[in-house]
């Protein structure tokens, strides 16, 4: 049977490197989230407060989109952030900064659970918890110019959104995978330790944890 998986987390967490690495051990298809397309960007960086709304209910609307085709494609495919966080983690986010007025974010909050009750669920989201401190030292390490200007006193702001939103999410089941302990890249045993774990949701399993011993283990490889 076709899946439907959506890899969730915090900035720098490692969820594209995840994607590409799942599709290739499933033979799945990837789909990352789109960079540089939203035309209110540049207006947004030069006046938050006037523009947060419109630049948040335009990558709302493409994510809508996006999800609905995902959940439609003919084979199973992995997306790169889901729709959820749009709203749950970065337009919350700007509502509690003041960049957005509380009658707007109402109008959004409203526009986002109307449509998401009548969307397909994923099968799985996978969600990648980490450290402010093991997300600024991935970010410095892969180096993008834009994101350098991120301080952890901001990241430490969207971890809390991000456990907030975990806790009470019940639309599909979830994966936390502990990204501080996990180095899918560094070893292939930690990877080989998230998919069968990954294989255990998907096989209905209700209580899927990773076990401190298995993650030792697991980098022995």
């Amino acid at each position: 049977m076709k899946k439907f998986i959506a890899i969730a987390g915090n900035i720098g967490v490692g969820k594209s490197t995840l994607v590409t690495m799942l599709c290739k051990q499933f033979e799945w298809e990837a789909f990352y989230e789109p960079v540089g397309d939203n035309p209110y960007l540049a207006d947004f960086y030069a006046d938050m407060d006037a523009w947060s709304f419109h630049s948040q209910i335009f990558f709302l609307s493409r994510r809508l989109r996006s999800h609905y085709q995902l959940s439609q494609h003919p084979t199973s495919v992995v997306q790169d952030r889901s729709v959820y966080e749009d709203a749950e983690i970065f337009a919350q986010n700007l509502y509690r900064q003041g960049h957005i007025t509380e009658r707007d974010y109402k109008t959004y909050r409203e526009l986002y659970e109307t449509v998401i009750q009548t969307l397909p669920s994923p099968d799985l989201v996978i969600y990648l918890r980490a450290s402010v401190y093991t997300l600024m030292t991935r970010i410095t390490q892969r180096g993008r110019d834009y994101e350098q200007g991120i301080t952890p006193e901001y990241l430490q702001g969207l971890n809390d959104l991000y456990e907030d939103w975990i806790s009470n999410f019940v639309l599909c089941p979830v994966l936390a995978v502990p990204a501080d302990e996990l180095d899918y890249v560094a070893h292939s045993g930690h990877l080989d330790l998230i998919i069968s774990k990954i294989r255990e949701k998907l096989n209905g399993k209700d209580e899927v944890v990773f076990e401190s011993e298995e993650v030792a283990r697991a980098a022995g490889d």
